[in-house]
């Protein structure tokens, strides 16, 4: 632990030093030096957040087929699902069907989608986000950036009660970019959420925006028992926030001790995740 210690102060002098640049950093992160004339026309990542709790834990995320390589090692489209028994049969299930039409919305661009047939049924999943754009080419599949970003995603659009909210969706990835407009709307953060629930053994994480102590959009009236762990604050498990208020490079657990200069120093074993999604309510 010592030599942690000496370690985590050597990294603090190092960043003390160069804190103006990291300020400067941050200050420009986030919009990439777009002009907010350009920012008013792009698309708002402003969608509805529709995954009931009970889909996404019990069955829909939890101990579903779709969830596992049977769909993340083939393409995400109507004959990769299809020539694939273990999913099209899956997808009898409507709370698989309602899994996967959050899965393709937020991989796929909102002008791509895919049609399924289930028995004598035919579904359309429409695309949205474009999150994961490659897992729906041709000869596409979904590795652990993909898995990580549709991850993100899905745990984001989690509600408690199963209601229709708008939320809107900011990250670090070209998808999820803002205008001025709509962070001015959507000004209240809530958490941001990360993982990988495409594994045997989930990883669903969430750590709450400065001045929250509660996610009743997603946990209900308590953190116990909710669909996320709830790491802690995202100022202490996080990189950021950026300019649009998100924070990526997330941890999963929360830093032994942290530095004056804000330097933490996370236990071994700790992951960190690259893709992350950060929720602001109206």
């Amino acid at each position: 632990m010592e030599s942690a210690r000496q370690f985590a102060l050597i990294v603090c002098v190092a960043v003390s030093s160069s804190q103006a640049a990291c300020i400067a950093s941050t200050e420009l992160d986030g919009l990439d030096g777009e002009d907010e004339a350009v920012a008013e026309v792009q698309q708002e990542v402003v969608v509805y957040n529709a995954l009931t709790r009970n889909a996404l834990t019990r069955n829909a995320l939890t101990r579903n087929a779709l969830t596992r390589n049977a769909l993340t090692r083939n393409a995400l489209t109507r004959n990769a699902l299809m020539g694939n028994s273990l999913t099209s049969e899956a997808l009898r299930d409507p709370e698989a069907r309602e899994l996967l039409s959050f899965i393709v919305s937020c991989a796929l661009p909102e002008d791509e989608s895919i049609e399924v047939d289930v028995g004598r049924k035919s579904y359309t999943f429409p695309g949205e986000l474009g999150l994961a754009p490659e897992w729906g080419k041709r000869n596409g599949s979904c590795g652990e950036k993909c898995q990580e970003w549709v991850s993100a995603c899905l745990l984001s659009r989690v509600n408690y009660r199963g209601e229709h909210v708008m939320i809107s969706l900011r990250g670090k990835d070209d998808a999820l970019s803002s205008s001025k407009k709509e962070r001015d709307r959507y000004d209240a953060p809530e958490a941001t959420y990360y993982g990988n629930v495409f594994l045997d053994t989930q990883r669903r994480f969430a750590c709450l925006a400065p001045g929250k102590r509660s996610i009743p959009r997603v946990c209900g009236p308590s953190l116990d028992g909710c669909v996320v762990e709830v790491v802690g604050e995202c100022e202490d498990v996080c990189d950021g926030p950026r300019r649009d208020g998100s924070f990526t490079d997330c941890h999963d657990r929360e830093p032994i001790f942290t530095l004056p200069c804000g330097t933490g120093i996370f236990p071994r074993g700790t992951d960190r995740y690259k893709a992350s999604v950060s929720v602001f309510l109206e």
